[in-house]
């Protein structure tokens, strides 16, 4: 951070740091707004630019909650620079998945691809797998084909959370929403349609919720 950051603007970056620390991605203009009393979310954009102008976040252009933690980002891809000197005959840190097989386990041997030296405690809650994106039906939040998703396993999930989720054979990476008995999975890209599933008569089976996005797999880590 090249300088220091106004109490509004400490505010701001504290409230993104807080957003994606529990949600594994950053807020949107209108809940900074909300969430800080701002009259507009155009009040939440300028202290983002101020924000960037100081170091203290990067703006990725054109997406809703294009927000990234420089630092976050510095001190993924030294953890990930060893991984080119690691010894192969000897896998650690995360399994990164790849396809994954109908009705078999996500962390079913054949489907790791590699292993990414990056300790599970650096995204919180801990991750335990990343998942390979494909498709670009959460591209506005900035999930892109060939990122990896940081997953955490868990089968406890709350709404508006992104989730690792598996339909009968499909396994999806979509925003979760329940009301009664009905649950929506829906996607961050106006292209594609929410996948509505009653749980009375479909199964839905949750694989963990994302703590965070690593760009294309190469080492820039999202928080």
């Amino acid at each position: 951070m090249s300088r220091p950051l106004t109490a509004r603007q400490q505010n701001v970056y504290d409230f993104i740091v807080k957003t994606m620390s529990e949600y594994g991605y950053p807020p949107t203009r209108a809940e900074i707004a909300k969430a800080l009393g701002f009259r507009s979310p155009n009040a939440a954009e300028e202290h983002l630019r101020a924000l960037e102008r100081k170091g203290a976040i990067r703006i990725i252009r054109n997406t809703s909650r294009g927000i990234r933690l420089p630092a976050q980002e510095t001190a993924e891809r030294q953890e990930l620079s060893s991984e080119s000197t690691a010894d192969s005959t000897t896998p650690s840190g995360l399994p990164v998945i790849g396809e994954v097989a109908a009705g078999s386990p996500v962390l079913a041997a054949e489907h790791i691809d590699r292993y990414c030296p990056l300790p599970s405690e650096y995204f919180t809650p801990k991750a335990d797998y990343l998942l390979r994106v494909r498709g670009l039906s959460m591209k506005d939040v900035g999930i892109l084909e060939g990122d990896l998703l940081a997953v955490h396993r868990t089968e406890r999930v709350r709404d508006g959370q992104i989730v690792v989720a598996r339909i009968e054979d499909e396994v999806t990476v979509k925003r979760f929403k329940r009301q009664g008995h009905n649950v929506q999975l829906l996607a961050e890209n106006a292209d594609f349609d929410p996948i509505v599933i009653d749980l009375r008569t479909q199964a839905l089976e949750i694989e963990g919720v994302g703590v965070g996005v690593i760009r294309g797999g190469n080492g820039q880590a999202l928080g």
